[in-house]
């Protein structure tokens, strides 16, 4: 049975849970299992990145944390609430980049007279300060995701799931947000549940690294990360290090290899 207990043995609060989890579509008969018997619980704080190929049900196990897919089988336990940052942005066009995020405040329940001062505030804090009455058009793919962040930190969630979120991005830009969500994420004690195809990504944000294998989906492989995270070994500098680099070809090479095998190093789950 395909297990992740690292995070049981962390004495933080578990704020994720999956017992045995398993996802179908499809009709009766003819079901597809898009998951299998998923085991997974994340710590409070934690920044868990699920990593692989097209098809294994990374997204999917998202949408379930989220509580968008139901389970054929398994149970699932989110203790917090949940924001979610897609892959676009997701922004109404109709709004400007204020209205979109007080959409989100509005929902939460937030008095409209506070609602343009935590705007500004959410602004800051994803570096779009002074932008709250431009419409969305006017700004670059990855001024949109920021705004599309701030939205998600509007509802004040404890737990933050990210489906492939700088996919899109050019490479400076996504450079840049990952920096900036890894910061957020850090000072604010968000747990994160990140989905990405790229191993650098995944070493660079993730506390703990999942690696999934298709048909069906399940997860296989796990990497504990212990880098340094405080400047200047933070973003741009950590990926020179060695450390980085040894980690960053250790889950390269269990990508590649699994589910048949699994470099060393690399805790591997039972397949069954």
């Amino acid at each position: 049975m395909p297990r992740s207990d690292t995070a049981t043995e962390d004495r933080r609060q578990p704020v994720i849970a999956l017992d045995a989890v398993t996802v179908r579509y499809g009709t009766k008969r003819a079901p597809v299992t898009a998951v299998r018997d998923v085991q997974l619980t994340v710590a409070e704080g934690e920044f868990v990145v699920l990593v692989g190929p097209s098809g294994c049900g990374k997204t999917t196990l998202l949408r379930t944390v989220a509580g968008f897919e139901r389970v054929a089988a398994g149970t699932v336990d989110v203790r917090e609430r949940v924001g979610v940052v897609f892959q676009q942005p997701r922004l109404f066009p109709w709004r400007t980049v204020g209205g979109n995020i007080a959409f989100a405040l509005a929902r939460r329940g937030v008095p409209r007279p506070e609602r343009a001062a935590r705007v500004a505030e959410l602004l800051e804090r994803v570096g779009l300060p002074g932008t709250a009455g431009r419409r969305v058009w006017e700004l670059s793919g990855g001024q949109q995701q920021r705004v599309a962040i701030a939205r998600a930190l509007a509802t004040e969630p404890r737990v933050l799931l990210m489906d492939e979120p700088f996919a899109a991005l050019d490479a400076l830009t996504r450079e840049r947000l990952q920096e900036e969500v890894r910061a957020l994420a850090a000072a604010s004690g968000t747990t994160v549940l990140f989905v990405t195809h790229s191993a650098e990504e995944a070493v660079l944000l993730g506390s703990r690294v999942l690696v999934m294998a298709a048909e069906p989906g399940r997860i296989v492989a796990e990497l504990p990360v212990d880098l340094p995270r405080e400047p200047p070994l933070a973003g741009h500098g950590l990926r020179g290090t060695p450390e980085f680099a040894a980690l960053r070809q250790r889950l390269t090479e269990t990508m590649r290899g699994v589910p048949e095998e699994v470099s060393e190093g690399v805790e591997a789950a039972p397949v069954p």
